[in-house]
């Protein structure tokens, strides 16, 4: 009797642990990650045949119904065998003489027994080997780029009201990054438990706003300082942008205040260069850096800092603003009115107001300072010609440069080197890429320039200005001084749609050693930062460890 007791458990076990309930978020995330793979893979589904949409509307009913593991697995197998035949073209032959990068790769989730049937898990890899090889109906690469684009994608709004049609905009968003964003596998947090702490967010939104926050929150999660997150107002709402009247950066968690954009409005409110912040509306700066940690998109913590005080730096209402300053010890708070783009920045537009700076100049000691954020093409053969015999040229890279890196790298250069390579997305088969392309600079030059380089870079440093600094480093005698880049390399793909654009960057981009520069950056060979004392006494610290490092070689 005993044994007969402990065999009928043991059975009774068995049969509850198979009809374990799924929760709803597991049913939604992986129904997500089905729809999004038959989406660029089942050849009847890749190629356009269907409305994936309206699929993925009529199926998401029926899911809200199954509760075991078996009956969710039956409706996607039901639903995959309606798709139609997939034919049997295995083994698929990989591209000739191409190199795959496969750290973005990951289809191990059709064997999660927890949600799949050894039936459909077995359905899912055969589709994954004889997937979809034609024109992709829903994403194509970008001609002279690489990068993926869209299209033939429903771009409106969803229905905010209808649970369905927000998970259907999400569920395109997560797939669209999970194979085709070729920085995925850099992410602190993976992407799929951002898909799982989205969800329950877009179900509760009750509308626009609360929607496209928690759209927000996950697009913040992609880690890329190319990442932005721009919502459309309705044509009706007010338009109001204001700002405050300087720039500032964000030191030891206070504002301080970098450069004047409007004198006038500067004097009325005693601020200058080097005053310092310590809160808004009541708020401290510190919070403020807490509080929006899933708002904002960055690579790395000093381009956070950096896009976040242009953040508190704009008002976008018409309300006065608490300002609290802190000077000698002493904490001083200011109602404020700030204003719309021109008057807050009128110092572009009133003639003198603004220094003029100039694109190149020689320094004491001989030295060349070349700023590359306003030097073009057209002056590089008179910078050639002014700086060719100084003993060193600094470059002042942190501003974006204007698309001067051939002439100066091959002024560098004593001969060609190689000084980047690339990964692309492999649309033939979604989720992995290929290396291709190594670019190369300069050419057999016995005019090259025979002195140090000096580069200067921080985190306003980014995307071309960091490709830019990696050609002019293949000259060999290069010393970086600054700080940590943005980390946000290579190109840029743009996604628009009704009620929001957003992107992310597009390829990736590597040494030629195929070290990452995504996050990471550009590291400076001499770390030095600007500090408080610095800004209010005026000086340009990084410049000035540059030269201190040019006088004495360390």
């Amino acid at each position: 009797m005993k044994k007969i007791t402990i065999l009928f458990l043991l059975v009774f076990s068995q049969i509850t642990f198979g009809q374990a309930k799924i929760s709803e978020t597991d049913k939604l995330a992986t129904t997500c990650k089905v729809w999004g793979f038959l989406k660029y893979y089942h050849p009847q589904v890749a190629n356009g045949a269907f409305n994936w949409d309206n699929q993925l509307l009529d199926l998401l009913p029926k899911i809200d119904k199954v509760q075991t593991k078996e009956e969710f697995s039956l409706v996607l197998e039901n639903w995959i065998d309606a798709l139609g035949e997939v034919k049997h073209i295995a083994p698929i032959a990989p591209l000739k003489d191409v190199e795959y990068f496969d750290k973005n790769f990951d289809l191990s989730w059709f064997n999660n027994n927890k949600v799949f049937s050894k039936k459909l898990s077995k359905k899912l890899k055969f589709i994954e080997e004889n997937r979809f090889q034609g024109e992709q109906f829903y994403i194509y690469s970008l001609k002279g780029g690489g990068n993926a684009g869209l299209k033939n994608e429903n771009n409106k709004h969803p229905d905010f009201t209808d649970k369905n049609s927000k998970l259907r905009m999400v569920f395109m968003f997560w797939n669209l990054v999970e194979y085709f964003f070729p920085d995925k596998y850099l992410m602190d947090q993976k992407w799929d438990l951002t898909l799982e702490k989205t969800i329950p967010l877009v179900i509760k939104a009750e509308n626009q706003d609360d929607f496209y926050l928690a759209m927000r929150k996950m697009v913040s999660r992609i880690d890329d300082s190319h990442t932005e997150f721009f919502t459309y107002l309705p044509p009706t709402a007010p338009k109001i942008k204001n700002f405050f009247p300087a720039h500032g950066k964000i030191i030891d968690e206070k504002l301080v205040i970098t450069e004047i954009l409007a004198d006038s409005l500067a004097q009325a409110y005693d601020i200058k260069v080097g005053t310092i912040i310590t809160k808004i509306n009541d708020k401290t700066i510190r919070e403020i850096i807490a509080e929006n940690r899933d708002l904002i998109c960055a690579s790395n913590e000093p381009k956070y800092l950096d896009k976040l005080a242009e953040k508190i730096l704009t008002s976008y209402s018409d309300d006065l603003v608490k300002v609290e300053f802190s000077k000698n010890g002493q904490y001083i708070t200011k109602t404020m009115i700030w204003y719309d783009y021109h008057d807050s920045h009128r110092n572009e537009f009133k003639k003198g107001a603004r220094k003029k700076k100039e694109k190149f100049k020689l320094l004491n000691h001989n030295i060349g300072y070349v700023n590359m954020g306003i030097i073009e093409r057209k002056n590089i053969p008179d910078m050639i010609e002014a700086l060719k015999n100084t003993q060193t040229i600094v470059f002042d890279m942190r501003n974006y440069p204007r698309g001067t890196f051939e002439p100066i790298g091959n002024f560098l250069n004593a001969q060609e080197k190689k000084f980047a390579m690339y990964t692309h997305p492999d649309l033939s088969y979604p989720g992995k890429y290929t290396w291709s392309g190594i670019t190369s600079m300069g050419f057999d030059n016995k005019d090259y320039y025979k002195g140090k380089v000096v580069l200067l870079l921080n985190e306003k440093t980014q995307s071309q200005a960091e490709w830019t600094a990696m050609c002019f480093q293949t000259c060999g005698h290069a010393t970086i001084v600054g700080s940590q880049t943005s980390g946000a390399n290579g190109n840029v793909s743009i996604f628009d749609f009704e009620g929001f654009n957003t992107r992310f960057s597009g390829i990736g981009v590597y040494y030629p050693d195929k070290r990452e520069t995504q996050r990471i950056g550009i590291v400076p060979d001499i770390e030095v930062k600007p500090t408080i004392k610095g800004i209010q006494e005026g000086k340009d610290e990084v410049l000035d460890r540059a030269l201190l490092f040019i006088e004495t070689g360390k």
